[in-house]
């Protein structure tokens, strides 16, 4: 059962991920007939702290008071990934799990469960621009940088800033049903369920990197994205061996040329989906796909969202009358 909840806080406290877990959890919705949860704000360092947007907050519970949740989220915070923790804070954390209770992280609150050792041999994730750090400093964890919330049994971690709506109303839904769930996102007006990962927000998938021999052809591909492109097309226009041509290829782009063009072309669509009123069958035609069909499979396997559903997302429902 949840029933008895505690946010856990640390200086620099982002004020954001803090009020997400007040508004799922903190609110009363009784007149709903929704659950109340015996809900607290805890401190781990001292009565008052700073958050990172200026200001300071007060609350009268201490570390003890996580010793009766059922729940303890960890919100996000500035600097988390370099910080020490207090030893107190992980024993607590550690118990907690011990004893049946559930941890949760938004965004790079994960940091703090990695530090105690929970992250270890289970799937998390953290938002995308510290999966990485996260995945270096907890080898053990098995972190996926795509998806905006893991639950693996006790530990709950979540992408960044709103994910942690996401994974919170997902224990809502867990606890008490989807019908209690949907009506907790209504009275907050967001949607009960968001389609994709988090790999559909990330500005650019592959970034660039140092190509001594093959980055006149990477020039060369994305200029033609829209056509059908060989490996001996490719070997011929670097001046090499299509052999040759592979293994500098994944030498210098840490990927295949195949893996490389679907990705630059996934990459197209999303701003051309972001940018134009052009159709899904235009923007297929243009990227390469060929067929909307094609597209659509492609999108859904590297960004885990429909074309239609990401052009909504990032342009709103108008934009879809005149690009269906």
């Amino acid at each position: 059962m949840l029933k008895n909840v505690a946010a856990l806080l640390l200086d620099e406290v982002h004020p954001f991920e803090l009020g997400v877990l007040c508004e799922v959890f903190g609110l009363d919705r009784s007149d709903d007939g929704l659950p109340v949860y015996d809900f607290a704000v805890v401190s781990a360092e001292g009565p008052a702290l700073r958050t990172h947007a200026g200001f300071t907050i007060s609350t009268p519970h201490g570390p003890e008071r996580l010793e009766e949740a059922d729940l303890i989220a960890v919100p996000a915070g500035s600097r988390f990934g370099d910080r020490e923790y207090p030893e107190e804070i992980l024993e607590a954390l550690r118990r907690a799990v011990a004893r049946g209770a559930r941890v949760m992280s938004v965004c790079s609150g994960a940091y703090l469960l990695g530090a105690a050792g929970l992250l270890d041999g289970r799937r998390c994730t953290t938002h995308w621009r510290h999966t990485e750090e996260l995945a270096r400093r907890h080898p053990k964890a098995v972190v996926e940088p795509d998806v905006l919330y893991v639950d693996d049994g006790p530990v709950i971690t979540s992408a960044g800033t709103a994910a942690g709506i996401d994974a919170a109303l997902h224990l809502v839904r867990q606890a008490h049903g989807p019908a209690v769930a949907n009506a907790v996102a209504r009275r907050m007006v967001v949607p009960p369920h968001r389609d994709g990962g988090q790999a559909q927000y990330i500005a650019r998938p592959l970034p660039r990197t140092r190509c001594d021999t093959v980055g006149g052809t990477l020039a060369w591909m994305e200029g033609h994205l829209d056509q059908e492109l060989t490996i001996e097309q490719l070997a011929a226009h670097a001046h090499m061996s299509p052999r040759t041509f592979a293994r500098r290829f994944q030498q210098e782009t840490g990927t295949t040329p195949y893996r490389w063009l679907l990705r630059q072309r996934v990459l197209l669509a999303q701003q051309l989906l972001e940018s134009s009123d052009e159709t899904v069958d235009t923007i297929a035609g243009r990227t390469g796909f060929g067929t909307a069909a094609a597209l659509r499979h492609q999108f859904v396997r590297s960004l885990g969202t429909t074309p239609q559903a990401y052009r909504r997302t990032f342009r709103g429902p108008s934009a879809l009358a005149g690009a269906a």
